[in-house]
C-alpha cells in the first residue's frame, strides 16, 4: 500500500463527474486500499478517488475505527430526516463549514469482491457517506455550508491530577 497526495481546493479535477467502475480489478482494490492508508494519514473517515487524483466512481469511508466501507458506484436509494452539523474536508484543509444533510440513507454499491451490497446508515454515519457520495459528482461541502470557517486547531487536554489524601 501507499500514501498518495490528497488533490485540495482549488484543482479542477475536484469540480468533475467521475466515470462509473466497470470491473473491479486487483488495480482498482489497490487504489482502495492506498486510499485507506492516505485517510488514515491525514486523520480523515472517508476519502474519494477524485481526491487521490482518480476520476472513478468509488470512495472509503471508516466513520469510526475498525469499521471501514469500501464503496464502488455508489448510488444513494433512499434518504430522509435531516441534520445539521461542522464538517471538514482533506481537500479544504483547515476549513470547517455547516451544512444539512439527510438523517438516514439507504446506499447501494459494489464492495471490493464486486458484489452489490445494500446498507442503511443514520447520523454521522450518513453524513460521512453523502460528503463522501458529493465529492464523485464534482461537489465539495463549501458549496452547500453556511459559516465557513477556520477550523480550531486541537487543544491538548492536560493530564488529570491525582487526589492527595
Amino acid at each position: 500500500m501507499a500514501i498518495r497526495n490528497v488533490v485540495t481546493e482549488g484543482d479542477e479535477i475536484l469540480r468533475k463527474k467521475c466515470r462509473e467502475v466497470t470491473e473491479v480489478t486487483d488495480r482498482i482494490r489497490m487504489t482502495m486500499e492506498d486510499m485507506l492508508e492516505t485517510m488514515r494519514a491525514a486523520c480523515g473517515v472517508g476519502i474519494a478517488a477524485p481526491q487521490v487524483g482518480i476520476m472513478r466512481r468509488m470512495f472509503v469511508a471508516e466513520p469510526e475505527p475498525g469499521r471501514v466501507y469500501f464503496m464502488i458506484n455508489p448510488v444513494i436509494l433512499e434518504q430522509s430526516g435531516s441534520q445539521t452539523d461542522d464538517e471538514g474536508c482533506l481537500s479544504v484543509p483547515g476549513m470547517i463549514g455547516t451544512v444539512t444533510r439527510p438523517d438516514t440513507i439507504k446506499i447501494q454499491a459494489l464492495d471490493l469482491d464486486g458484489n452489490l451490497q445494500v446498507y442503511d446508515f443514520q447520523g454521522f454515519d450518513a453524513r460521512v457517506m453523502c460528503h463522501e457520495n458529493d465529492h464523485l459528482d464534482g461537489i465539495l461541502y463549501v458549496d452547500k455550508a453556511q459559516n465557513i470557517r477556520e477550523a480550531a486547531p486541537y487543544e491538548e487536554e492536560e493530564p488529570l491530577e491525582e487526589d492527595e489524601e
